[in-house]
């Protein structure tokens, strides 16, 4: 039987295949991705494909369809049946598996979902997900063959290996954690269990409609419910996750939100010391304070792209324990694997929060303060978006700005600085500034609405927006 399937060109993103369920997203697409990248696993000599997939309404018979195309492929499908997105990644890793795929729809609405993939032990994103795209197309896939099929339970053993890391000793903590409906619901039941102290469970139940709240910690409004709870119950900490819970989100014992780059802070100071001078990376959007943090705990502080395909590569590439990005993503190589794992992030900040002297919010305030827009995004169009950093950015290099390129143009000025970058997965330009004073901030935003305006695009409205870091 001959194979051909075109995919919803907007469905192709740069870090996995995302779509809207019966709209942009189908089962025949699914069958399509295990079919293609069955074969992309065959024709590198390998045999064993991982699948796995998460709590929203449509995922399994999406992964249902997605295990018939790779079986048709003739390769091996262990399942792993429902489980957060890093319990997949585990399972690839420690089965030495030759490819994975997630199906998940992340932090995104209800009626999405998608699927995330990783081949030979890496992420497979960017040129490989066009690739494959492209050979699906055009039916350029191996013959249609009968492969095998297993299903394992490999959720006792996650959870082991999480409380491995457990270095907090005895002290019992107070912790509330907001699961969000998250797939992460049974395994965060059984690993409380494991970890000294008072747990408190919101939102536990695994339920793809996200009844409690839209399933994003990096969203203010998102961790309300947890912030309360927190005040409620004199906790120690509150811990959120996304829908996959491959990102964290973090309240203090005030009620304060860590973003990214502060959580990063704490968790870079307790890796180095035991490993002096180590490179932590961060994306291009997280605050100055993170990087000057890291040089000053003695570490080798490394900027790069955002998205979670290329900080993994980077840390493979510069042998990183340690990174992290704004929007929650957290990775560790020291004593892990490499992936991004909120549950695992959690084991490794209640450790360091149970060895405190001092409660997480006076950490948090000793931080310097600096005032910062939210990352603002604002409609662009695709075949502009790119263009638009282009131009910017040879009218600053013209101008003798310091800036830095790794990803759109980040400017540093004595104010503070501020960035401009394409996303990679929307039509959308990111705008972010950071000033040392409120009226600094006034200068960058002035600066970068100039450039918006040079390229004939409407700046975002910055009112009201500032928030202190």
């Amino acid at each position: 039987m001959s194979f051909t399937h075109k995919f919803d060109p907007t469905s192709l993103r740069e870090y996995d295949i995302r779509g809207i369920v019966g709209k942009t997203l189908h089962p025949e697409d699914a069958f399509a991705i295990g079919r293609t990248f069955g074969s992309i696993v065959a024709r590198k000599g390998g045999r064993t494909v991982v699948i796995g997939y998460d709590g929203r309404l449509s995922s399994p018979s999406l992964e249902d369809a997605l295990v018939k195309g790779a079986l048709a492929s003739g390769v091996e499908v262990v399942r792993v049946g429902r489980g957060p997105t890093p319990m997949l990644y585990f399972a690839s890793v420690t089965l030495k598996a030759d490819g994975a795929i997630m199906v998940t729809g992340s932090h995104n609405p209800p009626n999405y979902n998608g699927f995330k993939m990783m081949l030979s032990g890496k992420p497979f994103f960017g040129e490989q997900i066009k690739e494959l795209g492209a050979l699906s197309a055009a039916g350029d896939v191996v013959p249609e063959a009968e492969g095998t099929v297993r299903s394992i339970d490999i959720k006792d053993d996650y959870i082991a290996r999480l409380i491995q890391d457990w270095d907090g000793g005895t002290r019992k903590l107070k912790v509330v954690w907001d699961n969000g409906n998250s797939v992460a619901g049974e395994v965060l039941a059984e690993l409380v269990k494991k970890i000294p102290g008072e747990h408190t469970i919101l939102n536990g139940e695994i339920d793809g409609t996200f009844p409690a709240h839209h399933p994003d910690p990096t969203v203010a409004k998102n961790l309300e419910q947890l912030i309360a709870k927190v005040g409620e119950t004199h906790a120690d900490i509150g811990i959120a996750f996304d829908g996959d819970a491959d990102r964290i989100g973090v309240v203090d014992d005030k009620g304060q939100i860590l973003w990214g780059d502060q959580i990063l802070v704490i968790l870079a100071r307790d890796v180095l010391r035991e490993r002096p001078g180590a490179t932590i990376i961060a994306d291009v959007k997280a605050s100055q304070v993170l990087f000057d943090e890291i040089a000053k705990a003695g570490g080798t502080p490394l900027m790069w792209r955002t998205g979670h395909s290329l900080i993994k590569s980077k840390m493979a590439e510069t042998a990183s324990p340690l990174a992290g990005e704004m929007s929650g993503h957290i990775f560790f190589a020291d004593k892990w694997y490499g992936f991004d794992d909120a549950l695992y992030a959690a084991i490794r900040l209640l450790g360091i929060v149970a060895r405190l002297d001092v409660p997480l919010s006076a950490v948090r305030d000793a931080l310097p303060e600096t005032i910062s827009t939210p990352e603002l995004r604002f409609d662009c169009d695709d075949t502009r978006k790119f263009a638009v950093i282009e131009e910017v950015a040879a009218r600053l290099k013209e101008s003798g700005a310091d800036v830095s390129l790794i990803d759109g143009v980040r400017v540093n000025t004595k104010d503070g600085w501020w960035l401009l970058r394409a996303s990679n997965t929307q039509a959308v330009l990111v705008a972010r500034a950071e000033g040392n004073t409120e009226a600094g901030l006034e200068h960058l935003k002035s600066a970068l609405t100039e450039q918006l305006e040079k390229s004939g695009i409407a700046a975002p409205d910055f009112s009201g927006d500032n928030a202190g870091h």
